[in-house]
């Protein structure tokens, strides 16, 4: 057990529009505010938004968002956090992330080495569609890192940045990218491994394009992907082919697996469901081409059409900060 309570705070941005799961959710928060200080910024409709006002009472500060320009409601949810934390050190979290206290102090601790801070996600139930979005985990580890639904920052370091862009889709990419053109350190803890919640098959499905779509933010990815789709064509044509596709998919997913720990959090069967990964994506990077060549993708209310700035543009604007504070 956590005695004392971290010199942090926690920021979770969110929007719901029905309460289906404001009961499990409560409970995390009870048990998180026993930790930290807890910052639920919440863009869910009137109704829903005075339900949880009643519900997390006395538990966390609860506000709606303030203003932030851009389409994307969870970069202005998190901007509306920063400015209102009272701690340098920030946990940013989606609401499907379950922290502990011990998860909760290696993030922390690591901001002191680092200004932004990347752990692994993983999923706590494994229904067939969280095993199939695992695949997309284990290929991500095994090329770099992947991207979790939460990250450790240094407040002071985001808000001298100018805060980050909110007309993105790839808002936690766009993020760590202004943290590092603002000369801060990230930290890739691919050993840090956070629980999450599995999504529901409707989330699950209404995601497919949108995470294609974070391509265009990593061209290089963006060329292999779309490679894909000819790639599978040809394997088609012979079994053999196919099969050696297949497993050469399976043999990089169980490289991502076993990278810093991972046996421990993910079966050894996670690895085998990379071919119908790879299957989907070849597929739906295609789709999100479309979707850009007709004006961007929808993520809420709005329609994006940028992933995620360059980081050499983010570095010249930061620079040009920079030049602004010493002039």
């Amino acid at each position: 057990m956590h005695s004392a309570r971290f010199n942090a705070d926690y920021v979770l941005p969110l929007r719901w529009t029905d309460d289906d799961r404001i009961a499990e959710l409560t409970r995390y928060l009870r048990a998180l505010s026993g930790w930290i200080d807890v910052i639920v910024v919440d863009g869910s409709p009137m109704v829903c938004f005075q339900r949880h006002a009643v519900a997390w009472g006395g538990l966390v500060t609860h506000v709606a968002p303030g203003t932030w320009p851009g389409g994307n409601g969870k970069v202005r949810g998190v901007m509306t956090g920063l400015q209102l934390a009272t701690h340098e050190r920030v946990v940013i979290a989606d609401d499907d992330v379950r922290y502990d206290a011990a998860l909760l102090a290696r993030v922390i601790s690591a901001l002191d080495e680092a200004e932004v801070v990347r752990p692994q996600n993983y999923f706590i139930d494994r229904p067939w569609h969280a095993r199939w979005d695992t695949a997309r985990t284990l290929l991500n580890r095994a090329l770099g890192s992947d991207y979790p639904g939460t990250l450790g920052v240094r407040r002071g370091v985001v808000l001298a940045a100018g805060g980050y862009d909110g007309d993105v889709l790839f808002e936690n990419l766009e993020l760590i990218r202004t943290v590092r053109a603002a000369g801060g350190r990230e930290l890739r803890a691919d050993d840090i491994f956070v629980p999450r919640v599995g999504p529901g098959v409707r989330h699950f499905l209404s995601q497919r394009v949108r995470q294609a779509y974070d391509d265009f933010a990593q061209p290089a990815r963006l060329a292999v992907e779309l490679s894909l789709l000819p790639l599978l064509a040809w394997a088609a044509l012979k079994p053999r082919r196919l099969m050696l596709v297949s497993v050469l998919g399976c043999a990089l997913a169980e490289s991502g697996r076993r990278k810093g720990g991972g046996r421990a959090v993910w079966p050894w069967t996670s690895a085998l469901w990379a071919p119908l990964w790879l299957g989907e994506r070849a597929v739906c990077v295609w789709l999100a081409v479309l979707a850009r060549a007709t004006g961007g993708i929808r993520y809420g209310d709005a329609i994006l059409r940028r992933a995620a700035t360059p980081q050499r543009m983010l570095a010249i604007a930061q620079a040009r900060i920079g030049k602004a504070d010493h002039e």
